[in-house]
C-alpha cells in the first residue's frame, strides 16, 4: 500500500477521528502488526501539536501466557502505580486511540472463566475513573491489517495479497479517498439527517421482525436521541469515535425488551469467535441463549456483572451500506457491525440523553442508560429485517423494510 496514502489515514484518524488538539496528550493502543503505521500516527500527532504521544503495545500470546500464569487475585489486582496513572488520565483526558488488527481467534483456548474473575476484581477499582472521564474525552477505535486477521477473512489468498486486500477493504470502508476529511464531513452531515428524522418521531418502541425467527420489541427512554457518526464532547471538541461508522444508534430503556433474537454474524469475543447464536429477554434481561459455537463463552459475557443481561444500544444500520455491499465478512465487530443492524449487550451511553451535558451521570442512569463493564455488540441484521417504530402518539411507522430504510 502506498505510503501517501497511508498517511492520509493516519491524518483522517488524528485530524478527524480524535481532533487531537494544540498541547492535548495522545495514548495510542496498538497490536505489534502495524509499526510502520503506528510511527505515521505519531508524526501526525505532532504535526497537529500534541503535547506528549504514549504507545501502548499488546500482544495475544503473551495475554494468554499472562492468563495461564497469574492467579485470579494477581490478573485482577489494580497496582497503585496503575491508580496513579488512571488519575493523570482524568486529570489530562488524553486523545484515544484504539488501532485494531488482532487475530479473531487469536485467544483461542484461553481460560474465559479466570480472566472473567480477574476482571469483576479490578473492575470496581477501575469505574470510578471510567465514570470521571465519561463524555469528557475524544477516542477513537480504527484498524489496519494484522497477518493472521487477513488470512482469516481471506483464507484463500497468500499472506502478502490477503493484507493487500484486507487494506484495501479498510481504507474503502473509511472512506479515506482523495480528500478523506471531506468525505466524512458530508458522511457526518447524512448521519445527522436521518437521526433527525427519528428523533422527530418521538419512538417508545422498536419492533424488530425477520424471517430467522427474531421477533423482539425494545423500550425506548423518551428523554434518549439518536446519534450517529460525529460526536462532540463535554469539553466541546468533536470527533468521530469510529472509523468506519454507518450507525444511527441510541441506548434503550433499561428493563424494556421482550423476545427473541438471532444472530447474523459471528461475535468475536475475547479473541474467540461466538457463532449462529440466539438471546431470549424477559423483563429487559437475557434469560436464556445458545449458541452452534462458543455457547459457554455467551453465557460468561451474559453474567460478567447485572447489567451484562441488559441491552445498551440499538443501532440501525442499512444492507446498502458500504461494508455491508462489499461482500466481506471481516470476523471484527468495528467493521461488522457497520454492516448491519445491531444490538449492545451492556453499558449504555450517556450522552444519547437529551442535554445530557446539563445532567449527572447517575441522573442519566436514573433515565435507564444501562451500566456495565462490558459493552459488547452483535449483529442482527439481513435482507429480511422490518423494524417498526411505535410512536408517543401510538402511531406505527415502518423504518426499515427489508433491511434497508424505509424512508
Amino acid at each position: 500500500m502506498k505510503k501517501t496514502i497511508l498517511r492520509e489515514y493516519a491524518r483522517l484518524i488524528i485530524r478527524r477521528g480524535v481532533n487531537v488538539q494544540k498541547g492535548q496528550e495522545v495514548m495510542i493502543y496498538a497490536e505489534l502488526d502495524q509499526p510502520e503505521f503506528v510511527k505515521l500516527l505519531v508524526e501526525e500527532a505532532y504535526k497537529a501539536k500534541a503535547k506528549k504521544v504514549v504507545v501502548q503495545w499488546s500482544y495475544q500470546p503473551l495475554e494468554k501466557l499472562h492468563v495461564r500464569g497469574q492467579s485470579v487475585k494477581t490478573l485482577g489486582t489494580v497496582e497503585e502505580w496503575q491508580k496513579a496513572r488512571q488519575e493523570h488520565f482524568c486529570q489530562e483526558l488524553p486523545a484515544r486511540i484504539h488501532l485494531i488488527s488482532e487475530d479473531p481467534d487469536g485467544l483461542k483456548g484461553m481460560n474465559t472463566e479466570k480472566l472473567a474473575k480477574a476482571r469483576q476484581l479490578s473492575f470496581p477499582i477501575l469505574k470510578p475513573y471510567r465514570d470521571r472521564r465519561e463524555g469528557k474525552d475524544q477516542w477513537c477505535i480504527a484498524a489496519v491489517p494484522g497477518v493472521a486477521w487477513a488470512k482469516k477473512v481471506f483464507p484463500g489468498l497468500p499472506k502478502g495479497k490477503a493484507m493487500e486486500k484486507l487494506w484495501e477493504a479498510i481504507l474503502f470502508t473509511s472512506r479515506v479517498d482523495s480528500d478523506p476529511i471531506a468525505a466524512w464531513q458530508a458522511h457526518n452531515a447524512e448521519l445527522k439527517q436521518r437521526c433527525n428524522y427519528l428523533n422527530g418521531l418521538n419512538i417508545r418502541s422498536l419492533h424488530y421482525t425477520a424471517a430467522n425467527g427474531t421477533d423482539l420489541t425494545v423500550g425506548m427512554i423518551p428523554e434518549a436521541q439518536f446519534c450517529g457518526g460525529e460526536e462532540i464532547s463535554l469539553q466541546g471538541i468533536s470527533f468521530n469515535p469510529n472509523i468506519p461508522s454507518e450507525e444511527c444508534f441510541i441506548s434503550p430503556k433499561r428493563g424494556e425488551a421482550e423476545g427473541i433474537v438471532y444472530s447474523t454474524k459471528p461475535l468475536s469475543y475475547e479473541g474467540q469467535l461466538i457463532e449462529n447464536f440466539w438471546i431470549r429477554f424477559e423483563g429487559g434481561k437475557a434469560v436464556e441463549s445458545g449458541a452452534e459455537k462458543g455457547a459457554e463463552l455467551l453465557n460468561t459475557m451474559l453474567h460478567m456483572d447485572e447489567g451484562a443481561a441488559y441491552l445498551g444500544e440499538c443501532a440501525l444500520v442499512p444492507q446498502h451500506s458500504p461494508i455491508a455491499e462489499s461482500g466481506i465478512l471481516f470476523y471484527n465487530t468495528l467493521f461488522d457491525e457497520n454492516a448491519s443492524c445491531h444490538l449492545a449487550m451492556g453499558m449504555g451511553f450517556p450522552d444519547t440523553i437529551r442535554d445530557y451535558h446539563s445532567k449527572t451521570l447517575e441522573e442519566c442512569r436514573d433515565l435507564g442508560i444501562n451500566d456495565s463493564m462490558i459493552h459488547e455488540d452483535f449483529m442482527i441484521g439481513c435482507d429480511t429485517m422490518n423494524i417498526d417504530a411505535v410512536c408517543a402518539d401510538g402511531k406505527v411507522v415502518p423504518v426499515f423494510r427489508n433491511g434497508n430504510w424505509a424512508f
